[in-house]
């Protein structure tokens, strides 16, 4: 058998590829090569040239057929060759596979990113001067789910969080040709190494003490140990869940929002001292001068009737809203509301606004998963702790 001398560095071509602006002259010599190195290929494993007679043949030719491929650069269209018995495979397309999920993988950080469906495709034109279809992409983020999938149902066992922050927030999903809300349900909890993980995401009917025990039981099937403390709002549903679910669990109430609830009803007119010292109470040092400025302010204004509700809000949330006063007090400032959660939120919701409307269960459950799984990627990165003395 003739000997066909043709070496070909696969990695460096691709590269070259990769980081060229390529003309069309360009284009047309790299399908000469390619369809060259894939009749080499065919040659090694039939054994034998055209026409010639072996022992050692293994298989005939059967002409070939055509193949576009999609890379970086554009599209470009190759003779494949075939055999008779059609066992033959190139390892073209295989080594070229990667150039092709990076473009599937910026299609898909796209729309993690919150690109619309129809810039994507825009943008994926201008980048291979070919037309992607909206459904492409749509099913393309399909591919998603398991990743999704396995990140959500990943063990907790293998890490003790002694703090958990949890919170819900709601987003409009289309469901039997209606738009209805739906609550995110997401938790993220502390270890013991002091760094934060995302470890929970559920999407659900409502916000509910059913829903809610549904969710904290599904974190312990995955291995989620009874945390040292809860930090949540107030939602009576919430309360009740962890109640039930984590015993001998503190929880601890968000400061933030129980100040937010306590100065809307008070006098929006001459108020800035009485906001002023409610502030105070929650920054102070220790749990003793936490309460004496409680009394207070409760004893300053109880006789005023624009400040009723807020003094009852306070002397009935005053125990929960102080539970981080057992912890080290370098912790205090984390660990007394959810605003840890804050910054998680407005990044689901950028990307909400650009969808609006999921179109489905499912496509909510993947997009938010996948948001989250990139924004984890951020957290504590190195040797940074999230909880650490000042």
């Amino acid at each position: 058998m003739t000997q066909i001398n043709f070496t070909l560095d696969f990695d460096k071509l691709k590269e070259e590829i990769g980081k060229s602006d390529l003309n069309d002259i360009v284009k047309s010599s790299i399908v000469l090569v390619l369809n060259q190195y894939m009749e080499m290929e065919r040659d090694r494993y039939i054994q034998a040239n055209s026409h010639e007679r072996s022992s050692e043949r293994t298989d005939y030719r059967n002409g070939y057929y055509e193949r576009e491929m999609i890379v970086n650069v554009g599209k470009i269209r190759l003779k494949v060759p075939r055999t008779r018995n059609g066992e033959f495979a190139t390892d073209v397309f295989e080594k070229y596979a990667r150039c092709d999920k990076a473009l599937l993988l910026s299609m898909l950080e796209m729309v993690v990113n919150g690109v619309s469906t129809r810039k994507v495709t825009k943008i994926m034109e201008e980048l291979c001067g070919e037309s992607i279809s909206k459904s492409m992409v749509s099913n393309l983020t399909k591919k998603l789910d398991p990743l999704v999938n396995d990140w959500a149902n990943r063990p907790l066992n293998v890490m003790y969080f002694p703090y958990l922050f949890v919170d819900a927030m709601y987003i409009k999903v289309r469901e039997h040709n209606k738009v209805v809300s739906k609550a995110v349900y997401i938790a993220m909890g502390v270890n013991e190494q002091n760094k934060r993980e995302i470890i929970g995401l559920k999407v659900d009917h409502s916000e509910s003490e059913t829903n809610w025990r549904e969710f904290f039981e599904s974190l312990k099937s995955r291995g989620l140990q009874s945390p040292k403390l809860i930090i949540s709002d107030a939602h009576q549903g919430l309360k009740a869940a962890i109640t039930k679910a984590f015993i001998g669990t503190s929880w601890q109430r968000c400061t933030v929002h129980m100040l937010r609830n306590m100065i809307q009803t008070m006098p929006r007119k001459d108020s800035k001292e009485a906001r002023s010292q409610l502030k105070a109470i929650f920054k102070s040092s220790n749990l003793e001068e936490a309460k004496k400025l409680k009394d207070e302010f409760m004893a300053t204004y109880e006789e005023q009737k624009g400040y009723q509700k807020a003094i009852l809000i306070l002397d009935e949330g005053f125990d929960d809203a102080t539970q981080f006063y057992t912890e080290s007090e370098d912790f205090h400032i984390h660990l007394r509301t959810t605003n840890v959660l804050e910054r998680l939120n407005s990044e689901i919701r950028r990307r909400e606004q650009v969808i609006r409307v999921f179109p489905n269960h499912q496509s909510a459950f993947r997009l938010i998963g996948a948001v989250l799984m990139d924004y984890a990627d951020t957290l504590d990165l190195g040797n940074r702790k999230f909880l650490h003395p000042q």
